[in-house]
């Protein structure tokens, strides 16, 4: 194999890794804030409304 591509390859899994668990972190925490909670509680009811 080309040694340019298996460094492309591990810059990209190392990377593409530290990239989906920032990404991933941030959402959960956007998720589990807690001045979100009403806004979340407010959506979840939408469903049951009925207008």
């Amino acid at each position: 194999m080309d040694p340019t591509y298996q460094a492309l390859a591990a810059f990209a899994q190392t990377w593409g890794l530290a990239y989906f668990v920032v990404i991933f972190s941030a959402v959960v925490a956007y998720a589990l804030w807690p001045s979100r909670k009403q806004q979340f509680e407010e959506a979840a009811r939408v469903p049951l409304r009925e207008d």
